[in-house]
């Protein structure tokens, strides 16, 4: 099978541009790849993560084809596939697993052994992450088909839901690991620290975990109305205002029981300095308004080389991190990538079943490949949505 195919390809910080591509194979280098499939893409997500790339803030090479966040139909299967077959409609976690090394047995796929010979875990068009391509595109492959894959038990409701489907490849799972590994339950109070697309969905998630009270913090007055319009409760830290005494009149302590990072390591300072990056701010006010014994959750990104940080240090890394503080609260921290295969079957329940309502609280909207740059700008200016590509015209059909 030969065909067009176009991508959204990197062309160095600030430029995203439209391209043809070639038509995937199931092929591995020189190897037949008889465990993979090869899609056609319904939707595909811009990721906060994506972002980092285009704004020039990591290693990411000039003609990377971006794209994480998959959601496709079958149109081909190598030899080896047993279980998804050509028309099913399925969601691709963003983490790439061969499902046989020893971190994938024991439920890890974020950090799979081989798929990626620089490090730990891949993804697909991302950078340091294996070379895959990525799904910004209208077609993809993709490896190890019957152990990645989720399929959709029926194809029209699918389709009907696909704008809440979509999230299931990396924001929804990745907002609710970070509740997880938060210790978030019924009758928390939680800070999220983000109002972007994965903090939103993390409020959501903490919702649906049961927390008492959800509590987002973000700079951006529209991205804080959006919070606010599914139940959650907002700090605006453009003020002056120490962050434990806005929370006081909210819970009547200055203390949460959870705090999850969904900013990343772009974080800037909290009140008139807001401007200014600090990229360990996050995790040190999660940290002091934290009780003590809590969990903070860490899904926003850190890179091991920014190359438009400000300070040396930060360049390679390096935090000013106060960890003195978070041993002398006894705080759990929890970092890395989150598993999508952990949680994406039982996610995909609960908005089948009506349970939840993800693509209205992170405000999904569709656009088309072409407007996929004009998407990246929007996103870049800080607009509170959701940018999903539809690149065959599937979701107005």
């Amino acid at each position: 099978m030969s065909q067009a195919n176009r991508g959204v390809v990197y062309m160095g910080p600030g430029k995203v541009e439209v391209q043809p591509i070639p038509f995937p194979e199931l092929a591995l280098g020189k190897r037949k790849c008889e465990h993979g499939v090869i899609l056609k893409v319904i939707t595909t997500n811009i990721c906060g993560s994506d972002q980092h790339m285009v704004r020039g803030r990591t290693t990411a090479p000039k003609g990377l084809v971006l794209g994480h966040e998959i959601t496709g139909e079958v149109i081909e299967c190598g030899r080896d596939v047993e279980f998804v077959k050509a028309g099913d409609i399925v969601s691709v976690p963003f983490n790439i697993a061969c499902g046989r090394c020893r971190n994938c047995k024991e439920g890890r796929t974020g950090i799979c052994l081989n798929v990626n010979p620089a490090r730990p875990g891949a993804a697909y068009g991302y950078v340091d992450m294996g070379g895959w391509v990525g799904g910004q595109t209208e077609y993809v492959m993709v490896p190890y088909a019957d152990f990645n894959l989720l399929t959709f038990p029926d194809r029209d409701i699918a389709l009907e839901k696909i704008g809440d489907l979509t999230l299931l490849s990396d924001i929804f799972p990745t907002g609710f690991h970070g509740c997880v590994s938060a210790g978030v339950g019924p009758g928390s109070t939680v800070y999220i620290a983000g109002a972007g697309p994965v903090g939103l969905a993390a409020a959501v998630s903490a919702q649906l975990l049961g927390a008492a009270c959800v509590i987002v913090g973000d700079m951006n007055p529209e991205r804080l109305d959006q919070a606010r319009s599914f139940g959650c409760e907002t700090l605006d830290l453009r003020q002056d205002t120490p962050m434990a005494d806005m929370l006081e009149p909210l819970l009547g302590e200055r203390e949460v029981d959870c705090a999850v990072d969904a900013v990343g390591f772009e974080a800037r300072c909290h009140g008139h300095d807001h401007s200014h990056e600090q990229p360990a701010a996050v995790l040190n006010a999660c940290m002091d308004i934290t009780r003590a014994g809590g969990q903070i959750g860490i899904p926003g990104l850190y890179v091991t080389e920014d190359p438009g940080a400000e300070s040396d240090e930060a360049k390679h890394g390096n935090l000013s991190m106060r960890l003195g503080l978070g041993w002398a609260k006894s705080h759990s921290f929890h970092t890395g990538q989150c598993p999508v295969m952990k949680y994406h079957r039982q996610l995909m329940q609960a908005i089948l079943f009506d349970r939840v309502r993800i693509a209205k609280a992170v405000n999904v909207q569709v656009i088309s490949l072409d407007e996929a740059p004009r998407g990246y700008a929007d996103f870049d200016g800080g607009v509170a949505k959701k940018f999903v590509i539809d690149p065959h015209g599937s979701v107005a059909a």
